[in-house]
């Protein structure tokens, strides 16, 4: 057992030093890479590592540095953002699906069947290729598709707890069902909520990444992973720095992610 906890221990300490380190190299980008990563200079594109270019220089004669680091900003809010909200909305709908049933439970779990049997990439693709290429519009995708996982969730837990003497105890003793659901239940799900939004986060980050790849993300002027390794997948070979760094960015990032939600379910988890 306590063999378990050290492991489970140590996989939330190596998924949080990974998202905090990713965390710092965004708010100090401009102390990491003080270049602008929209200046150019085509004669020196695609020149390798060096002292002053740590990253090397991509088909734009941009700093690879500059672009990975501010990147991160853009990967980070858009991937906190959408989760954020898809809480938000899953939590609510959730809980009326789950607490009030009826109606609402009928009419709000066949709106998440709808949505979830599309896979998420391929609605937040169609999505934004109608709303056109913008971070803004990349948020609002992603939203409406992510919010149906947080809200089955929340649906499936509160079918559970509200069966629970405490909710009962509230009830009878005049709590209204909204302030029930406040502060009786909703504490109870923030160990599922928080371990499935750092799944969520992962995999928002790949999608952003995905979409910009495409180009369907930010627009060019702004720097992000999935366009940068976009630009250096023609070259490859030659060039192989351009796709590199911004692949180990994502790498580094996601697996931070994933250790961490696997090692907080662990924690959480009454059997282990």
């Amino acid at each position: 057992m306590k063999k378990t906890k050290r492991v489970t221990r140590n996989l939330m300490i190596v998924g949080a030093s990974l998202i905090s380190l990713m965390v710092l190299i965004a708010i100090f980008a401009p102390y990491i890479a003080p270049q602008d990563p929209n200046i150019m200079s085509l004669a020196d594109r695609y020149q390798g590592m060096s002292w002053q270019h740590p990253f090397g220089l991509d088909e734009n004669g941009s700093d690879v540095l500059a672009k990975v680091v501010y990147g991160a900003r853009v990967s980070l809010a858009v991937s906190l953002s959408v989760v954020s909200l898809s809480i938000v909305i899953g939590l609510v709908l959730g809980s009326f699906a789950g607490y009030f049933g009826k109606f609402w439970d009928g009419f709000i779990m066949r709106a998440i069947d709808m949505i979830q049997a599309f896979p998420n990439f391929l609605l937040a693709l169609a999505l934004v290729a109608v709303m056109g290429p913008s971070v803004r519009n990349v948020i609002i995708a992603m939203c409406l598709t992510s919010w149906a996982g947080f809200a089955r969730l929340v649906r499936g837990e509160i079918l559970y707890l509200k069966e629970k003497e405490y909710v009962s105890s509230a009830l009878a003793i005049g709590a209204s069902h909204w302030r029930t659901i406040v502060l009786h239940i909703w504490p109870n799900l923030v160990g599922a909520i928080v371990v499935n939004a750092s799944f969520a986060m992962a995999g928002t980050i790949i999608a952003e990444s995905g979409l910009s790849f495409l180009g369907l993300g930010a627009p060019p002027t702004t720097p992000t992973w999935g366009a940068l390794l976009n630009s250096g997948r023609k070259i490859l070979e030659e060039a192989p720095h351009v796709s590199i760094f911004p692949g180990l960015a994502i790498l580094i990032l996601i697996l931070g992610f994933n250790l961490f939600g696997d090692g907080l379910r662990d924690y959480l988890d009454p059997k282990s």
